[in-house]
């Protein structure tokens, strides 16, 4: 009786039907042309011949084999391609294939396949590369393999290779990357020196980057300190990372000690550093402080740039005083800083909820004269200012004016503004006001629509109103 062949029998037939191919088809291309070209190879592959074995195997050199394998897309293909040179006679790989087809499968998370080719190196006793455990620590971090990226490094050690500092900073990033795995990385740390290994500031700095972050200030603390004592030189990084530890526990004042002792001892803070001081500063309401450290970075060696601007600006609106911050806006110019759309945007904002309209007016005009395009948001803010106040004629200058540089605002803004300037109760006055407005080139974005539906509504109700008092 005909029994029909597995899924899995046809599919491990016609791979190596392809792989055969293959091979076939990359071995003819390779026969020489002509009779005196064929006569010159056969020299050489007698020389060959004398010198490796792999000149006996029918399937050619390790190199042609290699780029084969390169040549594959499918990763499994290639490990075929492999398998099937292995089992030639006389044939040995070269590292180079071994490694291409590693990277090939670790590429595509075939990891139980390359611990078969790690066993089958170390057994055929190939000279192997530190390179290759950089390539595997690589691809374990990708895959979030932590404990892969581990045994990795006691792995390097079996083929009689010394792990580098290199090696010991990549799988300890990989592991602090996982809260669970902090631990475990502490104690490769610890024990490195056993090993050969000593590490290095970057190694420090991960490490106290990861408790930093775990809330566990008093071991980063001490690697901090320990630093000093295995003359291992700390970098900016190293006080910038205990700063953002300060700065994210509150203690605002350490982090500030911190810069101090960086300073002295001739290092300059880079620009991070400083940012996270401000932010901590102003977030803690210490704004005097703040704008004294902003002056001084300058004399210092870092030029504050527009996020340390932005943050102090933000600092002094949050607490109601914006006329400082307009005052340090004004500075920027003179060192070196230009605003830009979140300066302008806070601090018109600070400003309309102080209540001083016409400064935000004017900064809100200053703005759009530059070219930046103000949120809805900020133009809603303005215009309900002044309405609040009975000051139905600014707004409508500020609604005139945003609207003659293309900006739409809300439907919001609209259905809030249009009632005030009808309840005036002057048919000439609203006339004028609206003839005013709509002179205005009125775009596609605008959404006016939906507010003419409500002014709709609202100018019947007003007339019936009147009709019933009448």
């Amino acid at each position: 009786m005909h029994q029909t062949p597995s899924p899995f029998l046809l599919t491990c037939s016609n791979s190596t039907v392809i792989t055969r191919r293959i091979m076939c088809h990359f071995f003819y291309s390779s026969l020489p042309q002509n009779h005196h070209h064929n006569q010159k190879q056969k020299q050489e592959q007698q020389q060959q011949q004398q010198q490796s074995p792999n000149s006996k195997s029918p399937i050619g050199s390790p190199s042609r084999v290699q780029k084969l394998i390169a040549s594959q897309s499918d990763p499994l293909l290639a490990k075929e391609i492999f398998d099937y040179a292995s089992n030639q006679p006389n044939f040995r790989h070269s590292y180079s294939s071994y490694l291409t087809l590693i990277l090939k499968l670790g590429r595509s998370n075939y990891f139980s396949l390359i611990d078969n080719l790690l066993i089958r190196l170390k057994s055929d006793r190939y000279s192997v590369s530190p390179s290759l455990f950089t390539h595997l620590i690589k691809l374990y971090g990708e895959a979030n393999l932590p404990d892969k990226a581990l045994k990795t490094f006691y792995t390097i050690m079996e083929f009689n290779c010394k792990p580098s500092v290199k090696h010991l900073n990549r799988i300890l990033a990989i592991l602090v990357s996982h809260r669970n795995y902090v631990r475990p990385a502490f104690h490769l740390f610890r024990n490195a020196h056993r090993y050969g290994v000593e590490p290095n500031t970057v190694s420090y700095n991960v490490l106290m980057r990861a408790f930093c972050l775990c809330g566990d200030l008093s071991i980063a603390y001490q690697l901090f300190n320990e630093m000093f004592k295995r003359d291992v030189v700390p970098d900016v990084e190293s006080y910038r990372i205990l700063m953002q530890g300060l700065c994210r526990k509150s203690q605002v004042n350490g982090a500030v000690d911190l810069l101090e002792d960086m300073l002295n001892k001739g290092f300059v803070p880079d620009t991070l550093s400083y940012t996270t001081l401000l932010n901590s500063l102003c977030r803690k309401k210490k704004l005097r402080e703040a704008y004294k450290l902003l002056c001084r970075m300058k004399v210092k060696g870092c030029n504050p740039d527009i996020v340390h601007y932005n943050t102090v600006i933000l600092g002094f609106c949050r607490e109601g005083r914006s006329a400082d911050a307009c005052k340090i806006l004004g500075d920027m110019a003179s060192n070196g800083c230009l605003p830009n759309l979140v300066s302008y945007r806070t601090l018109v904002n600070g400003l309309c909820d102080e209540g001083m309209f016409d400064e935000a007016k004017n900064y809100l005009e200053e703005m759009i004269s530059k070219e930046f395009s103000p949120h809805f948001s900020v133009i809603h803010a303005l215009i309900k200012g002044f309405c609040n106040v009975g000051r139905v004629d600014e707004a409508c200058d500020v609604l005139g004016e945003v609207l003659k540089h293309g900006e739409a605002p809300h439907v919001d803004t609209w259905m809030m503004m249009i009632p005030r300037i009808c309840e005036t109760d002057e048919t000439e006055r609203t006339k004028e006001v609206l003839e005013k407005v709509l002179k205005i080139e009125i775009k596609h974005d605008t959404r006016i629509v939906e507010a003419g539906v409500g002014l709709e509504d609202y100018l019947i109700r007003k007339i019936r109103a009147k009709q019933w008092r009448g």
